[in-house]
């Protein structure tokens, strides 16, 4: 699951980026307004957590850019501005959720996976994402196929969890690492063969489907 944090204060982004990199999100960092822009103008994501007082621009009005943009990727603002019409006015200009520093990781990984479930349209189902015969648990990392159950590794589920986004889509190899990779992280030029054939390995071979020199896609029977 890919996300962009935009966050100035640089100890808050760097500790956020590295513990949610570690919990197997591909987790990216910006400083200011303009770099989001320019990020969400030319990548995907799947969620956007927004600090509000950005050093070149308010992070509402940044919001309010984004929606004008029509571009619906569920934002989660950070803030310390705990009053009523701060938090009003947040989700008026369409923040899906808020937050209030100072906060627990795990509260605000608990926000993220409710965002993400209610992003592909099934909230309320127990935790679990579900598509055909394909069940995802983003707090554990489970994974259901039919028959088989397996508990996948963050770089595994973060794979399964883009195909399930778009499940009649081809996604090329480097859409795949773009997805499940951060900036900075190294990517092994067979990084996503490699991940693609642990799935099966535990899940069987007919949950993705291969097609040669375009990419991968969700194959689930139903």
């Amino acid at each position: 699951m890919r996300l962009l944090l935009v966050e100035d204060d640089k100890m808050i982004g760097e500790g956020l980026q590295k513990a949610l990199t570690q919990s197997g999100f591909a987790a990216n960092w910006v400083q200011n307004g303009d770099s989001a822009e320019v990020t969400l103008m030319n990548e995907i994501y799947d969620l956007i957590i927004l600090d509000l007082g950005l050093p070149d621009r308010s992070g509402l009005e940044l919001l309010r850019w984004l929606r004008g943009k029509m571009l619906q990727t569920p934002v989660l603002i950070l803030t310390a501005r705990d009053s009523v019409m701060d938090r009003v006015g947040g989700l008026d200009a369409g923040a899906d959720d808020y937050l209030l520093k100072p906060f627990a990781l795990e509260e605000l990984e608990a926000r993220i996976r409710s965002l993400l479930r209610r992003s592909v349209g099934q909230a309320g189902q127990e935790g679990w994402l579900r598509h055909e015969k394909l069940a995802l648990n983003p707090k554990t990392h489970e994974a259901q196929f039919d028959q088989a159950k397996a508990i996948l590794s963050g770089r595994e589920f973060a794979l399964l969890f883009a195909l399930m986004r778009s499940p009649q889509a081809i996604l090329s190899k480097a859409q795949l690492e773009e997805r499940i990779y951060g900036w900075n992280e190294e990517v092994a030029s067979n990084a996503v063969e490699v991940h693609i054939h642990q799935i099966r390995k535990k899940l069987g071979s007919e949950v993705i489907k291969n097609l040669r020199g375009v990419g991968y896609t969700l194959s689930v029977p139903g």
